[in-house]
């Protein structure tokens, strides 16, 4: 087991954009996939146990997200381009085959990539999935009022309407987060684009699809008084329905495992170790 921690950034062409990364560590893969308006680093909230458990993590900004460039179209941001956008890191680093480990936005992307190409996936680890294949339009228009805040105000036109349903316990910590993530962006009008289209997109088309996928999965769900933007209820039904599923959630009181980046890497490696 290697135990190097150098870090190397990398970037490459897809889709019409280019998407810039970094790779820390050496040894069995881990693709680290990050949510809507947040940056590579907010996946294991820059924790360094995966390369030091062993495993080369290579993470990413999505288009339009972090140093990455926009799409080249408003549009270009459907789970398809995302997706692709996955395949083409893939392909540079020389993988045929990895774990990969997804927060919400980035959770659907690799699930969408899962269910396409099985094979290439040792290991899928839901970091928060959201998406119930509902369609539910009434929710869009939240998404859009962000958009607009963020493309006309900037980071304080997005938090003045950001509505969070958050227990008053954990609302400090998910304002500052929430903020220190908006202002990594070089590009927050191609965020405001994201908003926008990936609300809309659906990265598979029913919840029917996951019973078929004979891939292990780790599902990481929060409880809904922490983040109710990520219902509990979406990561139990993914764990009823996939046929390899492990589901774990913090102890009620608990900040969600999600937002402890060194117990979430560590349950991340754990799970990898197993199918590597």
């Amino acid at each position: 087991m290697s135990t190097s921690l150098d870090t190397s950034e990398f970037s490459l062409e897809s889709g019409g954009t280019t998407l810039r990364g970094e790779l820390s560590g050496e040894g069995a893969p881990v693709v680290l996939l990050h949510g809507l308006t947040a940056t590579r680093r907010y996946v294991v909230m820059g924790s360094r146990q995966l390369p030091k458990r062993g495993h080369a993590a290579i993470s990413y900004d999505a288009r339009g997200h972090g140093e990455s460039d926009p799409a080249p179209q408003r549009s270009g941001y459907e789970y398809a381009d995302l997706v692709a956008d996955l395949a083409a890191v893939l392909e540079h680093h020389g993988l045929e085959r990895t774990a990969i480990a997804g927060a919400s936005m980035g959770a659907h992307t690799g699930m969408a990539f899962a269910l396409a190409h099985p094979e290439r996936v040792s290991a899928l680890i839901q970091i928060t999935p959201a998406y119930d294949a509902s369609g539910r339009e009434t929710e869009f228009e939240a998404w859009d009022a962000l958009a607009d805040g963020l493309e006309h105000g900037g980071v304080d036109g997005f938090m003045a309407a950001w509505r969070p349903q958050v227990d008053p316990r954990w609302l400090e910590v998910a304002t500052l987060v929430t903020r220190q993530r908006l202002e990594r962006h070089r590009h927050p009008e191609a965020v405001a684009d994201a908003l926008r289209v990936v609300p809309r997109s659906r990265p598979f088309e029913s919840l029917e699809q996951l019973e078929s996928l004979d891939v292990p999965v780790l599902i990481v769900g929060s409880r809904d008084e922490s983040d109710p933007g990520h219902p509990l209820a979406v990561a139990e039904e993914y764990s009823r329905r996939l046929p390899r599923a492990q589901l774990l959630v913090e102890d009620e009181g608990r900040s969600p495992l999600a937002w402890q980046g060194a117990q979430l890497s560590t349950a991340i490696a754990d799970f990898a170790d197993r199918y590597s």
